[in-house]
């Protein structure tokens, strides 16, 4: 079937656009802004139209020759009059769609109870409305709050309680919801075009929970690994206030905090199942709230760091991340990064990176090293004692001081998984590259901060890491442009790390 889909830049259509090209659609989307869609790995498979939903002309062009229409796109979060934005949009998609002859319309908008509710409620409503008398036959599925990395609901769930050890919240936290796991809202608009062609009409669809706003809270809290976070009502905290809070204390825009703050209001359930009778549960059933949100946390689980999913696969689990999801979506991720051109080649620099650590150091502030050493065995870490097993090659899996060989691409990249007792996990990875001219260096530590002691733990070492990580770029690059050799340790002891613990020797390693 010829499908258009709006929205694709944003979270729900950019994760439909691939299922849909894996059911065997012809697609086609249409962006305002195509250049955010340059990274996504289905780019290349789909026409682009561009254009705004306003713009008549743009908006018939794109609905020519397609059978069906996804309507993903809304304003929320945008200046002005979102709600006679998001009227004009569904007017004129609604015309353009009638004259071109599509045949179906399928809809996403939220649950929402009878009677006044909030402006994003009443418009994603509206918009549903006007879809509803276009005279194409639509399915305007109702969802509760979406659960998946990247969403805005979960990432307000997440950024709080990754951050707050105590929770002041308005009253609203006592009211129901019902959320859904993304992978079940994508399966349902996939099957959505199959059913019959006179169904005109809404259907509301939601997990199998229905859970109170502080119950999700605490609900992720546990499968983030944190502790459960005490709530207390506080029953002045207007949406305005809200909204400023949540801006305060997580990276979510104030504009895009708020109209979601004012539908928490509201108990929003399903009313109705009738979906059912026209779509059957998913294989396994509908997702439970917690496996969704464990489903949402697994690349942080399975310690996966990667700053860019420019490559990330057609079917990835629709909870992963995509290069167009938001700046502010996704865990918190600490990273310093250095990288420096040398005339050593990369062969040299290579023979300096396999071959850190135990007796050979860390090249930077040994004492500083030790020191973090020291803390980690009064912690009841490992510390610094164990070394490394071979002093110029390692094997994935090796043990290197506190850190574990996680990954290696030998002559190119080395990562290392922290073992040390910490608020959080963290990695080290050193790579090179050739040049025209030498070789490039390039180092990254990164830190997946465990609620707020992570956070703070991180800043606390912010003033050290100034001087460690620089101080190692500096000396690595500089002993590989000497050739790299072990004959050079002996003149190298002050830069390097004491290899023992004890009084007759001392181990160190970076954290």
């Amino acid at each position: 079937m010829r499908l258009l889909v709006t929205g694709a830049t944003g979270y729900i259509g950019g994760r439909l656009v691939p299922r849909l090209l894996e059911a065997g659609h012809d697609v086609r989307v249409l962006a305002r802004t195509p250049r955010k869609l340059d990274d996504v790995p289905w780019r290349d498979r789909v026409e682009v139209v561009q254009g705004d939903l306003t713009d008549a002309d743009a908006v018939a062009r794109a609905v020519d020759g397609m059978e069906a229409v996804y309507y993903l796109a809304h304003s929320m979060g945008t200046r002005g009059d979102f709600e006679e934005t998001e009227r004009r949009a569904a007017r004129t998609m609604a015309s353009a769609a009638r004259a071109a002859g599509v045949r179906r319309f399928v809809y996403l908008g939220g649950l929402h109870p009878d009677g006044a509710t909030s402006k994003h409620l009443r418009s994603r409503a509206e918009v549903g409305q006007v879809l509803l008398d276009s005279g194409v036959p639509t399915v305007a599925l109702q969802a509760g709050v979406v659960i998946g990395s990247g969403s805005t609901s979960f990432e307000m769930i997440r950024h709080l309680t990754d951050v707050l050890p105590w929770m002041p919240a308005p009253r609203w936290v006592r009211n129901r919801i019902q959320p859904i796991a993304v992978r079940d809202v994508l399966y349902h608009l996939v099957r959505a075009i199959e059913l019959p062609a006179d169904v005109n009409r809404t259907f509301d669809i939601g997990g199998p929970d229905v859970l109170r706003y502080g119950q999700m809270l605490n609900a992720y809290a546990v499968e983030a690994g944190l502790p459960q976070r005490p709530i207390s009502t506080l029953p002045v905290l207007t949406p305005e206030l809200a909204a400023h809070w949540f801006n305060l204390v997580t990276p979510i825009p104030r504009a895009l905090a708020k109209p979601i703050i004012e539908s928490l209001q509201y108990e929003c359930v399903q009313r109705e199942h009738d979906i059912d009778a026209f779509i059957p549960h998913p294989d396994g059933g509908l997702t439970p709230y917690r496996t969704a949100v464990r489903l949402a946390l697994q690349k942080t689980r399975e310690g996966e760091v990667e700053m860019s999913w420019r490559n990330a696969s057609m079917d990835g689990a629709p909870s992963d991340p995509l290069p167009s999801d938001p700046e502010w979506a996704g865990h918190v991720v600490d990273v310093d990064d250095r990288t420096r051109r040398t005339t050593a080649s990369a062969e040299d620099v290579w023979r300096v990176i396999e071959s850190i650590g135990g007796d050979n150091g860390w090249y930077s502030l040994p004492l500083a090293w030790a020191l973090r050493g020291w803390m980690d065995r009064i912690a009841g870490g490992v510390g610094l004692s164990r070394g490394r097993r071979n002093p110029d090659r390692l094997e994935t899996g090796d043990v290197l001081d506190w850190w574990r060989v996680e990954e290696l691409d030998r002559g190119r990249y080395l990562r290392l998984r922290a073992e040390f007792k910490a608020p959080g996990r963290a990695w080290l990875e050193l790579s090179v590259r050739p040049t025209e001219d030498g070789s490039e260096y390039h180092q990254r530590a990164i830190w997946f901060p465990q609620g707020l002691a992570g956070r703070l733990y991180w800043w606390s070492i912010l003033p050290f890491h100034g001087i460690i990580f620089p101080g190692m770029v500096e000396r690595i690059t500089a002993r590989a442009e000497r050739g790299g050799g072990r004959q050079d340790l002996p003149h190298e002891a002050p830069l390097g790390t004491p290899h023992r613990e004890t009084a007759a020797s001392e181990r160190s390693a970076a954290g």
